[in-house]
């Protein structure tokens, strides 16, 4: 299996290359062949150096805010093995700011890595995957359908994400290429650690969640994985919430009582 994972330097990206070759490890396949990409290639090198000894890997240090890049990327990943069969498009951003303040280039470029890379690599690999089929998962966000405070456009662009997708597995469906998303509720990872590191808002949050922790990049990945598989061949156009049960807690938020 040929795979291409963007954001792969760190959180779900890094844990999801991790989850595809325990996975095929697992069920005794060949293990599959790497493309991973970010734009810190220090810690893209530290993903690889994770990875077992063997396993067929490339890494590429780019900005997926540029559309050239991120055309270029799905080319050469498909010229190295020959193959695309998955793209985890996971690669995101979001950048503290109220609407109100919000820069007009931060706005752009939000949308630019977090919507429209997706499209665009999805664009590339269309030609190769229209004939062998593939699947396409991107990570959206529980803020897609809850506004998270003081992240502006970052629920926005995620909602925009939610709708390309289930718009791309309309389209592609006919050609076998299945589109699905993950929606990480909070997520311990390296870009929210500073989020928790207090022990009182940690225990806030995880008592929030009814499954009462945090999620773990493994739990968002270990879904990825899920829906690249042949056995979710029938899934396609699904936003997968990865949140322990916490968009399920409105009513009880609201204090509803019967």
């Amino acid at each position: 299996m040929d795979i291409l994972i963007t954001g792969a330097a760190s959180g779900i990206g890094r844990a999801a290359a991790l989850a595809f070759v325990r996975d095929a490890q697992a069920r005794g396949e060949p293990a599959p062949r790497l493309t991973l990409v970010d734009l810190n290639s220090g810690s893209l090198e530290e993903t690889v150096r994770l990875l077992p000894a063997g396993i067929e890997v490339a890494t590429e240090a780019l900005d997926l805010a540029k559309p050239d890049e991120a055309r270029q990327l799905v080319e050469r990943a498909i010229g190295r093995y020959g193959g695309l069969d998955t793209i985890v498009s996971n690669a995101g951003i979001g950048i503290p700011s109220t609407l109100q303040d919000l820069s007009l280039e931060n706005y752009e470029r939000t949308f630019m890595v977090n919507t429209r890379a997706t499209w665009l690599l999805g664009q590339a690999a269309l030609p190769h995957m229209k004939e062998r089929g593939g699947s396409i998962v991107a990570t959206a966000s529980i803020s897609a359908q809850a506004p998270t405070p003081t992240l502006g456009v970052y629920g926005p662009s995620k909602a925009a994400l939610v709708a390309l997708i289930k718009q791309m597995a309309l389209e592609w469906g006919p050609f076998g290429i299945r589109c699905n998303c993950v929606s990480p509720g909070p997520t311990l990872t390296g870009m929210t650690a500073r989020s928790y590191s207090d022990p009182e808002t940690r225990r806030r949050r995880e008592e929030a969640i009814p499954i009462h922790r945090l999620g773990q990049p493994e739990d968002s990945a270990n879904a990825i994985v899920m829906l690249s598989r042949p056995e979710a061949s029938f899934i396609s156009g699904v936003d997968l919430p990865v949140d322990g049960g916490l968009l399920t807690t409105l009513m009880q938020a609201t204090g509803y009582r019967p």
